[in-house]
């Protein structure tokens, strides 16, 4: 007897055939996503936060050149998320990106392990700390080596950040209430599962890297990242494959920006429904998607002007002439672009507290118990600890709740979520400022100016540094999950990668920026500090972190008010939600 099986529009198994609700997708299925990315987290987090250490301390770079090292390595990843996701959504689809991303970082991890494990690809010991000590710094073939397996891991893990999150939103059907419900909480989850990797990555690996030694800390991470690798494999058969099909999306919004340009000296039309789209009984138009025409940027629908009546679309040339449709996600792309670049600076907050705020717990007492210390790489854990509880509360208490009163199913808009988080990463500095000024006054008082890290411990405890961690955690939650469901919900069906790459991507320029205003500062306050510079030498009780501190808090606080401006002329894009009562398309099976 025939069975009626209920179809996935645009999505198909790994053969190729049409994916079905029953045996595709779905929240189940998404676990397969999630865990690969808490063991790609796993494996690099501790890279994120303990590298600076490793550069400064192994391959003998000054504070100030690690910082830039790392954050170049860190800026790199991210901004090779446009590339990789436009091949994900343009050619190769999601799904092939992010396993050959897996297995490039994996070979990444692997040559950082040998290069650790052998002495001859290392500089010879030495206490860069030691005012007395000539250290060498790491050159020729090694620098090579080194740099050879760190942007192999930067490709992979920007390819894995482009594709793996919307492979595992493409499990999921926008237009069925109930899943749209349940994407929402899997975007919560997949921060959950980054802060499950990262906790493991915090505390096992970064301890191992610092007692144990650095080859087996990433020798950890490798296995790691295989184990991620295999469970994606693993979950082939269950996956729901987004299809790529039909013109290039980017090209499509690049088209509009061209025909608005050429048909600039024309006149729009009264009526917005004389603008040109097909028809939708029209063959062509067959699983098209059709926006409504909305006043805004109104120099765009100049695109859409029919000079006459358009019989047959496909004479049409799209590079004069474009659909409504296509002028309305060409505006959204556009509109996303404030809110992109509001979103620069908390990034390179972010930066500080993998940096700066690493070499300050260096110098403080690490002591938790008896003879066990807390390696400072690790202070992130706190705030990770902290939304590993907080993630499920907020996704299956707060959001319901919320939901009652606001009627929206994500409890508060995204843009919202986004704007707490911008606010009390402006805090996060503040507080990271008050508490540099109290350690260094405890260095002062004690006549500590000159303590060499990690031999010399000031008596304060490494945990006064939680605070700031604690904060910017909080703000993390907020700001992480709501630009990823931001970018993905509002972006076009064939930029979804390239769309949820404008979290990793501004993260990217938040690095790069990080880089450039730390020597912008250095060089700008050289003739009027003793130490030639807020952020110079290795000396962090001498310079002026606390100064630095200060200033991208206020940076954070003008831009959140640039952030508040940006979104109340931002409009969201119309969901066309299928009502529950409305019967699935169906086909026998």
């Amino acid at each position: 007897m025939d069975e009626k099986v209920e179809l996935v529009e645009g999505k198909v198994d790994w053969k190729g055939r049409p994916a079905r609700k029953d045996r595709h997708g779905g929240m189940h299925i998404s676990v397969l996503v999630l865990a690969p990315f808490a063991f790609e987290n796993m494996a690099t987090f501790a890279l994120s936060v303990n590298l600076i250490t490793y550069f400064n301390g192994v391959m003998h770079y000054s504070i100030a050149d690690a910082a830039n090292v790392l954050t170049n390595y860190s800026g790199t990843s991210y901004i090779l998320t446009i590339a990789i996701a436009f091949l994900a959504d343009t050619y190769i689809g999601r799904f092939k990106a992010t396993t050959v991303s897996a297995f490039l970082e994996f070979l990444g991890l692997a040559l950082l392990t040998i290069q650790a494990h052998y002495s001859t690809l290392r500089p010879p010991p030495c206490n860069i700390f030691d005012p007395t000590s000539v250290c060498e710094k790491v050159s020729g073939g090694n620098v090579a080596f080194m740099f050879v397996g760190l942007y192999l891991v930067a490709i992979g893990s920007g390819g894995i950040k482009a594709a793996l999150p919307a492979h595992g939103a493409d499990q999921f059907d926008e237009k069925d209430p109930k899943e749209f419900k349940q994407m929402s909480s899997y975007f919560n989850w997949f921060l959950l599962s980054v802060c499950l990797g990262g906790a493991v990555s915090l505390t096992f690996i970064v301890w191992v890297q610092t007692n144990r030694g650095w080859d087996q800390g990433f020798g950890i991470s490798t296995i790691a990242m295989f184990l991620g690798l295999i469970i994606f494999l693993g979950g082939l058969p269950r996956y729901r494959i987004h299809v790529i099909k039909g013109p290039n999306a980017l090209t499509q919004i690049f088209q509009v920006y061209v025909a608005s340009i050429r048909n600039r000296k024309l006149v729009l039309p009264e009526n917005p429904d004389e603008l040109y789209e097909i028809g939708r009984d029209n063959e062509a138009g067959v699983e098209e998607e059709f926006l409504p025409h909305r006043k805004s940027l109104r120099f765009l629908d100049k695109a859409a002007i029919q000079i006459s009546p358009v019989s047959n679309p496909e004479d049409v040339n799209p590079w004069k002439l474009c659909r409504v449709t296509q002028v309305e996600n060409a505006k959204i792309i556009l509109g996303l672009l404030p809110i992109f670049c509001c979103t620069i600076i908390m990034s390179t907050c972010l930066a500080q507290l993998q940096t700066f705020s690493i070499q300050q717990g260096v110098t403080m007492d690490t002591k938790i118990s008896g003879s066990f210390h807390m390696p400072p790489a690790s202070l992130p854990i706190i705030p990770v600890g902290f939304m590993i509880i907080l993630i499920p509360v907020y996704d299956r208490l707060l959001v319901p709740f919320l939901r009652k009163f606001t009627g929206i199913p994500t409890g508060i808009t995204h843009l919202q979520r986004i704007g707490v988080g911008l606010v009390l990463s402006s805090i996060s500095m503040g507080a990271a400022a008050i508490m540099e000024v109290k350690r260094k006054n405890v260095a002062q008082s004690n006549n500590m100016l000159d303590a060499i890290p990690g031999l010399q411990a000031l008596p304060i405890s490494v945990f006064w540094l939680s605070i700031q961690y604690f904060i910017f955690g909080i703000a993390d939650m907020f700001t992480y999950v709501g630009l990823l469901e931001f970018f993905y919900s509002e972006a076009p069906k064939g930029l979804k990668s390239l769309a949820t790459c404008f979290l990793w991507t501004s993260m990217s320029l938040g690095y790069f920026f990080s880089t450039i205003l730390v020597q912008w500062v250095n060089s700008a306050t050289k003739n009027i500090t003793t130490s030639k510079g807020w952020l110079a030498g290795n000396n962090m009780n001498r310079n002026h972190v606390n100064l630095f501190y200060w200033l991208l808090s206020i940076l954070s606080l003008i831009n959140f008010f640039i952030y508040l401006f940006c979104t109340t002329r931002y409009k969201y894009r119309p969901v066309q939600v299928r009502p529950e009562s409305t019967d699935p398309k169906v086909s026998n099976a």
